[in-house]
């Protein structure tokens, strides 16, 4: 069960009013908190910076007395800078306290459609700092130390190919020798997609 009706009656907020705040009709409001539907990633979002509460703790989760984990969402990667010291710091997004215990998290804001369908320009994809993934995962790619790029990363010997989901955009394959030469470094594995409308 959630939790959306007692946090609204903590902030002494009326149904009309809450949906009003979060851009959708009073239905919607009245069906979350009976629990009919889910809001969805966006009105969770805005939910939890009205309520001033976290995901975990609108959606009912275990940690619904811990505060969310704020996380910068960056621009972009520039060159010759490691993830330690980006700037360009946008916005910023929560995670849940578990998730944020499990290593060191940034977003970055998705440019351009070489991951469509399943990505588009304007998405938030929430990054876990590692320098190595499995073969298979997204991750975050960093190619001549300056240009950032998400896509499918598929190991192959000690080559590495970076795969886009649109089939209009090639395969960019790298050997070993690219790795080192260029470079190309695995900067983190994308964990969570976020769809902004």
């Amino acid at each position: 069960m959630n939790n959306i009706k007692a946090l609204r009656t903590e902030k002494n907020l009326t149904q009309a009013r809450l949906a009003q705040l979060c851009g959708v009709h009073q239905t919607a409001v009245s069906q979350w908190e009976k629990g009919r539907t889910m809001p969805d990633t966006e009105s969770l979002r805005i939910l939890s910076q009205v309520l001033g509460a976290s995901i975990d703790a609108i959606l009912g989760g275990r940690e619904s007395t811990s505060a969310g984990i704020k996380i910068p969402v960056l621009g972009y990667v520039r060159a010759g800078i490691p993830v330690e010291a980006i700037e360009e710091v946008v916005d910023y997004e929560e995670i849940s306290p578990s998730l944020a215990k499990s290593g060191e998290f940034f977003a970055l804001y998705i440019k351009g459609n070489s991951m469509e369908p399943k990505m588009y320009e304007g998405d938030v994809v929430i990054v876990r700092k590692q320098a190595d993934i499995d073969s298979g995962d997204v991750a975050v790619v960093l190619v001549n130390s300056m240009d950032a790029t998400v896509k499918k990363v598929v190991k192959k010997g000690t080559g590495i190919s970076l795969i886009p989901f649109n089939t209009d955009y090639s395969v960019m394959d790298f050997s070993a020798e690219d790795i080192s030469r260029l470079p190309v470094s695995i900067v983190g594995k994308v964990v969570e997609l976020r769809r902004k409308f």
